[in-house]
C-alpha cells in the first residue's frame, strides 16, 4: 500500500566527534522517506526553497519517492538546521543555527490523487499544520504522528486535539516524559493513550524500544552498534520502518507490530552508522533482513 508523509525537508550541517559535513539532504520527511521506501510506496509532502539542489530531487526520485507534493517556494530559502554531537552524549544534538526560510509561510497541500492514500505519516512538524492537512485526506486507514519538545512546550493545545485524531504516536523517552507528566515510562505510555492514539510507541535510543496499547505491551532491545557516526534522523528512520512495514502489510496485529518495530529498529541503527543518509540510501531489503536476524538472536531463549 501507498503512504504520505509531511514534515521538512532540509538541507543539514553536522559537526560529530566523527567529521563535518555540510548541505546535506535531511529533514524529518525526507529521512522517513528514505526509510521508508524499502516497504512501500512513499508519497514525500514538504517544502523547499531556490537553493535547494537539484541533484538533491534527483536522488529522491531515483529512490522511487513520489514528489509530486514537494513544493518549490522560489521566494525562498530552504530550512537549515546546522547541530553538533559531543563525544561524551551522542544522544543529544546540540542545535547552534536554524534558519526557517520557506517553512515560515508554508501551507500543506495534497494532489487530488494523494487524497485518498489510507496510511498518513506526520513527521516533525508544526501540529497547527498537521491538523491542516488531515483535514484533506479522506477515510485514511492508520494515521501515525511523531513531535518533539518545541510543539510540546509551545503548541501542546494543538499537539492535544491532534492526538485524538491519530491512531498511533511514536515519542522518545524525553517527550514522552514531558507531554505524559510522568517519569515512569509505563505510565507516561498509559497516560499519552488516554490522550487518543491508540498505539504508543516511545524510543529509548541505545534502549531500545517500548510498545504500549490496551491489550498488547512489549518491548525490544536496539541494535548494539559499535561506532555511532551521525545520529541525525535516526529516529525519523525509525518511524519510517514502523509505517512503511505496517503500510505494506496492511492488517495490524501483534505479530505485524512485533515485526514491524523489528525492521524499526533494524534500520535505524544503520542510520547511526553514517552521516545523512550515506547508510539507508544504499540499503536493500536483504541488508536489513540479514541484520535484523542478527537483532532477534539477542533476546531469543534457544
Amino acid at each position: 500500500m501507498s503512504l504520505a508523509v509531511l514534515g521538512t525537508v532540509a538541507l543539514d550541517h553536522v559537526k560529530t566527534p566523527s567529521g563535518f559535513k555540510k548541505d546535506m539532504l535531511g529533514g524529518s520527511a525526507a529521512h522517513f522517506a528514505m526509510a521508508a521506501r524499502l516497504f512501500s510506496d512513499v508519497h514525500l509532502v514538504a517544502v523547499v526553497g531556490r537553493d535547494f539542489p537539484v541533484r538533491h530531487i534527483d536522488f529522491l526520485k531515483r529512490k522511487g519517492i513520489d514528489l509530486s507534493s514537494l513544493k518549490i517556494n522560489k521566494s525562498g530559502k530552504t530550512f537549515r538546521w546546522r547541530g553538533e554531537y559531543k563525544k561524551d552524549d551522542l544522544n543529544t544534538a546540540l542545535t547552534l543555527a536554524t534558519e526557517l526560510g520557506v517553512l515560515e509561510s508554508y501551507v500543506p497541500e495534497l494532489k487530488d490523487h494523494q487524497k485518498h492514500l489510507p496510511n498518513i505519516f506526520l513527521a516533525n512538524f508544526d501540529p497547527d499544520l498537521q491538523i491542516m492537512l488531515l483535514k484533506h485526506v479522506k477515510s485514511p486507514r492508520l494515521i501515525g504522528l511523531d513531535s518533539m519538545n518545541l510543539w510540546i512546550n509551545h503548541k501542546q493545545k494543538s499537539l492535544r486535539r491532534l492526538m485524538k485524531m491519530v491512531h498511533l504516536f511514536v515519542a522518545n523517552d524525553s517527550e514522552a516524559r514531558a507531554l505524559s507528566g510522568e517519569n515512569n515510562l509505563i505510565k507516561a505510555a498509559q497516560a499519552l493513550r488516554a490522550m487518543g492514539p491508540r498505539m504508543i510507541v516511545i524510543k529509548k535510543g541505545e534502549h531500545g524500544v517500548l510498545f504500549y496499547s490496551r491489550d498488547v505491551m512489549f518491548s525490544f532491545p536496539a541494535y548494539p552498534v559499535d561506532k555511532v557516526v551521525d545520529p541525525t534522523g535516526a529516529g525519523d528512520t525509525f518511524a519510517g520502518g514502523l509505517m512503511g512495514y505496517l503500510s505494506k502489510v496492511g492488517r495490524i496485529d501483534d505479530k505485524n507490530l512485533r515485526r514491524a518495530l523489528l525492521y524499526a529498529t533494524t534500520v535505524a541503527s544503520f542510520n547511526v552508522q553514517g552521516f545523512g543518509m550515506a547508510k539507508t540510501a544504499s540499503l536493500s531489503m536483504r541488508d536489513v533482513e540479514e541484520r535484523m536476524k542478527t537483532l532477534v538472536k539477542f533476546f531469543a531463549l534457544s
